[in-house]
């Protein structure tokens, strides 16, 4: 038996913010990160229409990107304070992940984070509050899955939470918002998506629920990413609708090796971090290479070549996903990442560890061809110097 999940309700469309006026209750805690929903006004609205809906409205902001397990209890204990029944959150996936575990924290004071690492071992939400989220970036499709993504800074590792139950009630996928994003930060977040679908469709748990949203998705992608990047509106809202099937693809599919690597390597050096959406950028063409011994997944990656457009074979896959990197200012490798600020020598000393950390990903498990830490090291060598998969 397989089990597919989605947001009781998805409001999309310019103007979607307006269904925040709907919801029924007496108290809603708005969690939002560094300030630029608060400078293009949407903050504002958020908390107008909650209040107009008969609601008491607090605050938290100041969620940082990749945030942390202590950002997460603070933000816990705010609701524990403030005793919402709705958590509401805006922003990009930094907030809406943060939220997303600070509702366990609220609603189980007592559990561990330990405890929330284990795949699929969250208690029963909704016993306090439901959640709804909003996202102004075109890339995590939080909104709609079943993981959170938090950081131990301490430890420097990425971890992945995972259960349906942190799956949002309601998500509103307003393109309004994501008007707003940078060019890199669409550039990176729109690549995001595109890992989440391909892994999505080559991963051992697609079903026919998930594959018709993943090529969907990727072919929207392929269709709209550039012209977005490039300031297209029309096709930045595309964009806000191809990430968020994406996320309703992978969060039923699951992932693969490219995010397992991507969530390994990205808060673990000192010279600064890997951005989620470039890694995934980066490492994919090395993952599809990897990936396509496997003869099922092969025929996976010709699919979706095919249903692009491009020559039948992996091989396509991989030239057309380069092509777009290079379009979207995204380097090849990590050695050229923000102008080499991932230390070589560190980056060899640490590659055993990150290798076996990447095998342990909970990502790890619905790839289509079995890795090893060897074969992880050797893979993450590839994705430094940019050398060729042959194994």
């Amino acid at each position: 038996m397989a089990r597919f999940t989605v947001p009781r309700d998805i409001y999309h469309g310019k103007g979607a913010l307006d269904a925040l006026k709907t919801l029924r209750g007496n108290r809603a805690i708005v969690v939002v990160g560094g300030g630029s929903m608060k400078r293009f006004g949407f903050l504002d609205k958020v908390v107008n229409y909650l209040v107009e809906a008969g609601m008491e409205v607090q605050l938290f902001e100041g969620v940082e990107p990749d945030p942390s397990v202590e950002t997460v209890r603070k933000g816990a204990k705010a609701m524990r304070d403030f005793e919402p029944d709705w958590i509401v959150s805006i922003g990009g996936g930094s907030p809406i992940d943060a939220a997303k575990a600070m509702w366990a924290f609220y609603e189980y004071p007592e559990t561990t984070f330990e405890e929330l690492c284990i795949p699929f071992n969250f208690p029963m939400l909704r016993t306090k509050a439901k959640f709804c989220a909003i996202p102004s970036t075109s890339g995590t499709a939080t909104e709609v899955t079943a993981f959170s993504v938090i950081t131990d800074y301490e430890k420097g590792i990425k971890y992945p939470l995972a259960d349906f139950n942190i799956t949002p009630d309601i998500a509103i996928v307003d393109p309004d918002l994501a008007e707003t994003m940078p060019k890199k930060l669409t550039a990176h977040t729109g690549m995001d998506a595109m890992t989440h679908a391909i892994e999505a469709y080559v991963s051992t748990l697609n079903c026919d629920y998930t594959d018709p949203l993943a090529l969907h998705a990727i072919k929207m992608v392929s269709e709209n990413l550039i012209n977005s990047y490039q300031g297209d509106m029309e096709a930045r809202a595309k964009m806000h609708n191809a990430q968020c099937l994406a996320g309703m693809a992978f969060s039923n599919a699951l992932l693969g090796i490219t995010h397992s690597m991507a969530h390994k390597t990205g808060a673990a050096y000192s010279g600064g971090h890997i951005v989620h959406g470039c890694a995934n950028a980066m490492y994919l063409p090395k993952v599809i290479k990897y990936n396509s011994k496997e003869e099922a997944a092969a025929k996976r990656y010709a699919e979706i070549a095919a249903f692009i457009g491009l020559d039948p074979n992996a091989e396509a896959l991989i030239q057309h996903i380069k092509e777009m990197n290079k379009e979207l200012g995204i380097p090849s490798c990590i050695k050229d990442y923000e102008g080499g600020i991932i230390n070589e020598k560190e980056y060899l000393d640490k590659l055993p560890m990150i290798a076996e950390r990447a095998v342990g990903d909970a990502c790890t498990g619905s790839n289509p061809r079995a890795i090893t830490p060897q074969l992880m090291e050797k893979l993450l060598y590839c994705c430094y110097y940019d050398t060729k998969v042959d194994f």
